[in-house]
């Protein structure tokens, strides 16, 4: 198996990971944890959020990556079975509202990542990243609880993300260019 195959896997065993991970978040890590609801972590100043934000934003970028070692087929492969481990790993109460907008947030990236990523990667991740988390955001919250009330919150934890992951994407890019490795 060529390394660019190999890595691909190594992020889409990520993107699996991340998201049993940011369920166990939910109710597990965070300086604000009660019985009903979310544990809560600080985001931005005066700005708090679920916990699992941060591994959400992550996921967004092991998506793009998986997509751009592996192909689409594998992507929209990593979405369906995303979402399917998200409903069945969520408390009964956010099945729906964690697989639903899992799905619909991961295929809103793909449908901005993958026109945008041979232009520049570096753009791509951080306008397909935006846009997911924006959705999941709303959608997530929306489903939930019913509400919006944490939504800055969300948008910005996992954006902390997404920005933080920018220079790996972009040393990725180069290495890609200086070892003559073309996207799947």
């Amino acid at each position: 198996m060529d390394s660019r195959r190999t890595e691909g896997f190594v992020y889409l065993v990520g993107f699996g990971a991340s998201i049993p991970l940011s369920n166990w978040m939910l109710g597990h890590v965070g300086v604000l944890c009660s019985e009903s609801g979310p544990c809560l972590l600080p985001v931005g100043p005066g700005l708090l959020a679920p916990s699992g934000v941060l591994v959400v934003g992550l996921a967004f970028v092991l998506r793009d990556l998986v997509q751009r070692r592996l192909g689409k087929g594998w992507a929209l492969l990593a979405i369906l079975l995303g979402a399917l481990l998200s409903a069945v790993l969520a408390p009964p109460a956010l099945v729906l509202a964690s697989g639903g907008a899992f799905a619909v947030s991961e295929l809103a990236d793909f449908a901005v990542y993958t026109p945008l990523q041979r232009r520049g990667l570096v753009l791509a991740v951080l306008a397909s990243g935006v846009v997911g988390l924006v959705v999941d955001s709303v959608l997530f919250l929306q489903l939930a609880f019913g509400g919006l009330d944490f939504l800055a919150g969300q948008v910005v934890g996992k954006a902390w993300m997404v920005l933080l992951s920018l220079p790996l994407v972009s040393w990725l890019r180069r290495r890609d260019e200086r070892l003559g490795i073309q996207p799947a």
